[in-house]
């Protein structure tokens, strides 16, 4: 991938396409999908897009991208508009009038709003998004707060959204990312103390030390929801912790804060996903087992822009076959894009390119890390 310039791709393809056919301008939202035709069939909207996409044209208004600033005010409005609830928290899922269809409030999706806030400051100013944080971050600790440890995955409403099956890392770590996007971009001490308190319960209930790997799924006490005595793992999380531990060590050692023993499971973490979830052309399979038999011979995009990110950090001198890897999806219809799945043989499925991927190719393109290893020429 030395000959290909991701942050490139992204200024003069992606973003522009998605500028012009992602965002719904007249209803004031963005579209679920793109298909070969540019067009998207999705008959409903999520919180989830909103968030994501004010994410991602943050980054682009940032680097000066014309429109992208007018989609991050397009996407507050909805945010604080449509999105948001009465009585605290924001809804799930919307028609495509912008009314809301299902007012379910899930960790996960608070956890973007909460990132979305944080990229939108650097556009439109701290000063202008702070209280929402404020109140966002206070929300989710009072009212998803989890009796055993940890937070609740969602808070059921009209719609049909309830808590029913096993609790989860990911909801978890996305929160983590979305804290430290705050406390770096508003300067409050209470984002990166929570943060702390997520990296703490990542080290001492979600890794497990035995089997240095780190499951999907635990039951309401936080024990890994095993099967034939083994857990589910999924190799691009094992990578996206290890990018956001990175990010913790920097950011709690700026600020002077207590330091943690995360060093061996980020090296775990990453060791494991290296040995058993790189699989044909050095991409990352979607699933493995904790004794280390592949579950999921499949290829998604999102695995592959996370390794991208953790080979940048911990093997350099693999960066050239993580990014390669990358970048054979990223051969869509169309310039700005991609492959979302390949099969085991790792031929594509045809499928629209979903808008929410364009947040994982954005956090990749622009990391500092991957940004620099590019610039080494590596």
């Amino acid at each position: 991938m030395t000959s290909f310039d991701g942050l490139e791709w992204l200024t003069h393809a992606a973003w522009p396409l998605w500028l012009a056919h992602g965002v719904d301008w007249r209803r004031g939202a963005f579209h679920e999908h793109l298909d070969a035709t540019l067009a998207c069939g999705a008959r409903f909207r999520r919180l989830r897009v909103v968030t994501r996409q004010t994410f991602v044209f943050a980054a682009a208004a940032r680097r000066g991208v014309p429109g992208a600033r007018d989609a991050v005010a397009l996407g507050l409005h909805f945010l604080r508009g449509p999105a948001r609830l009465e009585d605290g928290g924001y809804a799930w899922r919307f028609d495509l009038d912008n009314r809301v269809i299902d007012d379910t409030r899930d960790l996960y999706d608070h956890a973007f709003v909460l990132l979305a806030l944080a990229a939108a400051a650097e556009v439109v100013g701290p000063e202008s998004v702070i209280a929402d944080a404020r109140a966002l971050e206070a929300f989710i600790a009072t009212c998803f707060a989890h009796p055993h440890g940890g937070y609740r995955e969602r808070l059921p409403g009209r719609g049909g959204g309830d808590e029913t099956g096993p609790r989860r890392q990911n909801p978890h770590m996305h929160l983590f990312e979305a804290l430290l996007a705050a406390a770096a971009a508003f300067g409050d001490e209470r984002f990166l103390a929570r943060a702390g308190e997520l990296v703490r319960l990542f080290a001492t209930r979600f890794f497990q030390a035995a089997e240095a790997a780190l499951p999907e799924f635990f039951d309401d006490d936080l024990r890994p929801v095993r099967n034939r005595g083994r857990f589910a793992t999924e190799p691009g999380h094992h990578y996206e912790w290890v990018w956001l531990i990175s990010r913790y060590q920097c950011a709690a050692a700026a600020a002077g804060a207590p330091a943690l023993d995360l060093d061996g499971p980020a090296v775990a973490l990453f060791k494991f996903a290296e040995r058993h979830g790189v699989g044909a052309g050095g991409r990352a399979v979607n699933g493995v087992w904790s004794d280390g038999t592949v579950a999921d011979a499949a290829f998604r995009l999102w695995p592959q822009t996370e390794r991208l990110k953790a080979v940048a950090r911990f093997a350099p001198g693999g960066f050239a076959t993580a990014a390669a890897a990358l970048a054979r999806h990223l051969g869509g219809p169309h310039p700005g894009l991609w492959i979302e799945r390949m099969d085991g043989a790792g031929a594509a499925v045809p499928e629209p390119a979903p808008a929410t991927s364009l947040y994982h190719l954005t956090a990749a393109f622009t990391d500092d890390a991957v940004l620099a290893m590019q610039a080494a020429g590596a």
